[in-house]
């Protein structure tokens, strides 16, 4: 079985797929007013999860490029602090999530997926969703020293927006989950802000393409002209110890196939790292990160699978907080 499927390939976009969503909003009873535009599907299902009271910071520059600037979501009690200038009150810090969005390395940005930082941000995480440089223009690995960036800038930043480096988890779908997978396991990437691997707490990959010949696809624009799967696949660049990884697939996936995933657990494992994998039943490629959306949720449990397992890998102490307790002590 190949990577991805010969019929779908990673350039179907994921608001051409929500398209589906949006007619099941309202079909649920959701009406919304004739707008002055077009909107697509993902303002469908923006339109409707935000809110709840969770807030957000917008247009955060991580970089000098234009698109290198991300939105920082907060839970509804700490952005009750924040609107009512009272940010003393905050008595915790927040686990926070870094998302990476994906759309074939060429498409979607952090606005279209406002819905999962309002998601992640309900469940109690401050979250920063990223963007990041997009081919053609820029190639494999502009895109993934990106997602290293604004991982490494939020790492560094946390405290300021009342969230715990030490409880940092890394969430990519599709091509941001070969982001995330691929800036952080290979060390040579975090490397260039100071940073390690096992900086990060744990990472999250949700459809993700690991493992596959992009010369047969037209994600190939998204590469190297002559680059061979061998140079650029996250499956064969693991170097340095790790954090843990949950690696999801779709159950009904026809873009990207499971056997990315086999592959990225089965190179992960032989490199001693702790890699857990489930299946999102009943999921297509789009509703594995569509169902995040609060209308939508009923469509399958990858948020809930997501949650569960962040829920087991930050609530813990840090292992460096238990070192530096352990240092103190004797």
């Amino acid at each position: 079985m190949k990577p991805l499927s010969p019929t779908s390939t990673l350039s179907d976009s994921l608001p051409r797929r929500l398209a589906l969503m949006s007619a099941l909003v309202v079909a649920s009873g959701v009406v919304f007013a004739p707008q002055a535009r077009a909107i697509s599907a993902l303002d469908v299902v923006n339109k409707f999860s935000l809110g709840n009271g969770v807030g957000v910071t917008k247009d955060i520059a991580y970089g000098d490029d234009a698109l290198q600037n991300l939105d920082i979501y907060y839970p509804k009690d700490l952005a009750k602090a924040l609107r009512q200038s009272d940010s003393g009150t905050v008595s915790r810090d927040y686990p926070m999530v870094v998302f990476v969005h994906g759309g074939s390395w060429q498409s979607g940005n952090k606005d279209d997926y406002a819905f999962v930082g309002e998601s992640f941000a309900q469940a109690g995480y401050v979250t920063a969703v990223i963007n990041y440089r997009k081919a053609p223009e820029h190639v494999y690995p502009d895109y993934v020293q990106d997602t290293a960036q604004a991982i490494a800038w939020s790492h560094e930043h946390a405290a300021n927006y009342h969230a715990d480096a030490d409880r940092l988890a890394v969430v990519g779908h599709s091509a941001g989950a070969f982001n995330a997978v691929a800036a952080i396991a290979d060390k040579k990437f975090l490397a260039l802000y100071g940073m390690q691997p096992t900086d990060i707490r744990t990472v999250v990959g949700i459809a993700g393409p690991y493992s596959y010949d992009f010369r047969e696809y037209p994600t190939a624009v998204a590469f190297p002209n002559g680059a061979t799967p061998g140079e650029v696949m996250p499956d064969r660049h693991i170097t340095g110890a790790q954090p843990p990884y949950l690696l999801l697939t779709a159950g009904n996936d026809k873009t990207v196939y499971p056997q990315n995933a086999i592959n990225m657990q089965k190179a992960l494992l032989e490199h001693g790292v702790d890699v857990e994998t489930g299946v999102i039943e009943g999921a297509s490629h789009a509703t594995s990160i569509g169902a995040f959306a609060s209308p939508l949720r009923w469509l399958n449990d990858s948020r809930a699978q997501v949650l569960n397992y962040l829920q087991r890998q930050l609530s813990a102490a840090s292992p460096k907080s238990t070192e530096s307790l352990e240092n103190s002590a004797n």
